[in-house]
């Protein structure tokens, strides 16, 4: 346990994860004092994500508003354990649909430990085992002392501390899922698998090398079993051998909270909603926001700049087109995910262009 005597900082970044990291580097690269604090002993771990992340070229379709995307998601190809050529859509009759997708697959514990190395060699000071407890007037209460902050940003989670001792609203329905590894020789696709293997969300099988990362979301309000029984009946329909334990974690699944901004405060990543509502994706957009959310904080340290600058800053680009995806979950809801029928019959009326629409966060008409 590291223990503190009470800091001062300019910008306190609560979470190591991408949305974390990027908010620490780039508002240390303006010059202020970052400090970034994460609650377990090592960034990165354990790992609950799909490990998927898109291309720039899909993250530019799906987000047009988005400037300078090339130098945000560079990273060494030693960070890419597989390329990804397409999505393989399968209905509760396993009926296929595939189309193009590129993107790659990476290993979360190294990509984050990148990212907050990325932060520190910035200027950022990163202190690990430190969990956040909650705020009184501009000093945040860490399990490892005080630090005084003139600007904090919350990317700390779905189930955000610092939302909560700011005031902002929480993140509702989010999903339960489970993940784990399993072995295999693996298509260079991701697959969703649709229907009561997975009542309101999907089983997946994301290809890495020489493994894959499995795992079934669901709905609490479309489900009567225990998340560990849905994933056990996918491994077994599917004749997957698992070489890792579950993990479970929580995905936002109704779009953006409605604010983002309070005080001295900002959220940024899952901690703000910014996840895919029709496929749980939220890499891209953590680093998206965290980036805007590190600038705004030290133009407000630097030059008074607001803070408010910051929501509108993401909304320009993120609100719409997940928006658009929150709109098409509740439709799911509402008609494709009562049973496996309805599911099949959906998706086929949609068929592969539209379905490539619906993942892709896009209007399905015209």
């Amino acid at each position: 346990m590291i223990h503190l005597t009470s800091i001062e900082t300019d910008v306190l970044v609560v979470g190591s994860g991408p949305a974390g990291s990027m908010a620490a580097k780039y508002a240390a690269e303006k010059g202020v004092k970052v400090t970034l604090i994460e609650m377990r002993d090592e960034v990165g771990t354990p790992v609950r994500c799909g490990e998927l992340m898109p291309s720039v070229a899909e993250i530019k379709d799906m987000f047009p508003n988005l400037s300078d995307t090339d130098t945000l998601f560079d990273v060494p190809s030693s960070l890419k354990c597989r390329d990804i050529e397409g999505i393989r859509l399968l209905d509760p009759k396993e009926k296929e649909r595939q189309f193009p997708f590129t993107g790659y697959t990476t290993d979360r514990d190294r990509f984050d430990q990148y990212h907050a190395d990325m932060a520190v060699d910035a200027g950022a000071e990163l202190i690990t085992g430190c969990r956040f407890r909650g705020i009184a007037g501009d000093v945040a209460k860490t399990s490892a002392g005080d630090i005084s902050y003139k600007v904090i940003i919350g990317a700390d989670g779905p189930n955000s501390r610092v939302a909560k001792s700011l005031g902002l609203p929480p993140n509702r329905n989010c999903y339960p899922a489970v993940t784990a590894q399993a072995e295999g020789d693996f298509d260079p696709v991701i697959q969703m698998f649709f229907g009561r293997i997975a009542p309101g969300a999907y089983g997946w099988i994301i290809p890495k090398d020489g493994v894959a990362n499995v795992g079934v979301g669901f709905s609490p309000k479309f489900s009567n079993g225990s998340l560990r029984e849905y994933m056990e009946k996918f491994v077994e329909m599917q004749g997957l051998k698992l070489i890792s334990p579950l993990k479970g974690k929580y995905v936002p699944s109704e779009g953006p909270i409605s604010r983002t901004v309070s005080g001295r405060g900002m959220l940024a990543g899952d901690a703000a909603g910014v996840v895919m509502p029709v496929n749980g994706g939220g890499i891209p957009q953590a680093m998206i926001t965290g980036r805007m959310a590190g600038i705004a904080a030290a133009e407000n340290v630097l030059n008074g700049a607001p803070l408010s600058d910051y929501e509108a800053e993401w909304k320009d680009v993120l609100y719409k087109p997940l928006h658009i995806a929150a709109n098409n979950k509740r439709l799911a809801d509402a008609f494709a995910f009562r049973s496996d029928r309805s599911t099949a019959l959906c998706m086929g009326i949609l068929g592969t262009r539209r379905m490539s629409k619906l993942i892709r966060c896009k209007h399905l008409f015209p």
